[in-house]
């Protein structure tokens, strides 16, 4: 496609110009092409800077109209205006007056500005929708078949669970990464393998601005695991790679697979990416692997209004946590892996070594 006529589409799918075919045909292109997406979400930090831009051009001809209101009415004199002389001498002579009218525009572009900020908060953040799942009330045969599936294998308290995510383990001894706004809703936690095994767990670390907690398997039937099949990049992934995530969307595991759409999260968050998968409520805390077998980020949110539009979590990030743990003088040991397993394997093969190690995490 010629790169104008291209520019061109992507601005009139932005301004909302297409038709509705026209608006589902280019975004299955956007779907399919990592770098027509990647002009899409450039285009779109462009516009926001755009209009900020456009503010503050008005703000100053608002100034401007002020300035020659004073002049005209013999308040101030524009023969006097030059230079830094302009600003000592109002300020000197007309100081009551020029704060009055400043006053008057300031609030204005207060108000304005205020209420910019609030509708573009509107529209930039409450399209972003946490992937967890919520328990609702006309699902009481599907919690009636989780309570029955519990108490054929155990005499334990069973969770009759309000919530339903997914985490996965950093360390064989139990200890599971999985989002914030998953911990911080729930008051018991309880992790479930593939197995259908059910554990016991508790937070021993939250952060809300990377939306990443740890999570400690406290259960005696637990059984500690070796050898993780999977490493925790450090670095930053590349655009365009291709990626897969798997998780707990329904009451047993899913695959997906996408690729990384922008370096960076929602309104240019680095400690984030944007990739094009399908998730849905469920999915939050899941891992997202390279093709390599690295776990790249941890899946925390998608846009509702546009399909396949997902964040995640940098996996650098986990190992922040680790050092915030240690700063917090906290003496609990975590080893995470750092050899993969899973490079050279087909993906079906990765996908099965890969099920035991991601967890459903419910709870109340």
């Amino acid at each position: 496609m010629d790169e104008l006529l291209l520019i061109e589409t992507v601005e009139r799918y932005l301004k909302g110009d297409m038709t509705a075919q026209e608006k589902t045909f280019f975004e299955e292109i956007r779907k399919k092409n990592p770098d027509i997406d990647q002009l899409v979400v450039e285009h779109t930090f462009l516009f926001h800077e755009l209009d900020k831009q456009a503010n503050i051009k008005a703000f100053k001809h608002s100034l401007y109209e002020v300035e020659s209101k004073l002049a005209e009415e013999g308040i101030i004199s524009k023969k006097q205006l030059t230079g830094k002389a302009k600003v000592v001498f109002l300020w000197k002579k007309y100081k009551r007056s020029i704060a009055v009218a400043a006053s008057i525009a300031g609030l204005v572009s207060i108000v304005t500005t205020a209420s910019i900020s609030t509708y573009n908060n509107k529209v930039d953040n409450s399209n972003i929708k946490d992937l967890i799942y919520e328990v609702k009330k006309d699902t009481d045969k599907k919690i009636a078949e989780f309570k029955d599936s519990l108490n054929q294998k155990t005499s334990k308290r069973n969770p009759n669970p309000n919530y339903r995510a997914t985490g996965f383990l950093i360390d064989g001894k139990g200890f599971i990464v999985t989002n914030a706004h998953v911990v911080n809703r729930l008051k018991t936690i309880y992790v479930e393998n593939n197995k259908g095994e059910y554990f016991t767990a508790q937070t021993i670390y939250a952060d809300k601005n990377t939306d990443l907690a740890i999570l400690k398997i406290n259960d005696t039937s637990f059984k500690a695991v070796y050898n993780l099949p999977y490493s925790i990049n450090k670095t930053n992934s590349n655009l365009g790679e291709q990626i897969f995530t798997m998780g707990y969307p329904r009451n047993e595991i899913v695959y997906g697979e996408g690729y990384l759409s922008a370096k960076s999260g929602n309104e240019g968050d680095s400690t984030a990416y944007q990739l094009s998968v399908s998730v849905n409520p469920g999915n939050s805390g899941g891992p997202v692997l390279n093709k390599n077998g690295q776990i790249i980020g941890i899946i925390t949110s998608k846009n509702s209004t546009a399909d396949g539009v997902v964040f995640a979590a940098k996996s650098k990030n986990i190992y922040k946590l680790l050092d915030a743990l240690k700063e917090n003088g906290d003496t609990v040991s975590i080893k995470l892996p750092n050899n993969t397993g899973l490079k050279g394997l087909d993906r079906e093969q990765q996908v099965k070594k890969m099920e035991d190690f991601v967890f459903m995490v419910v709870g109340n």
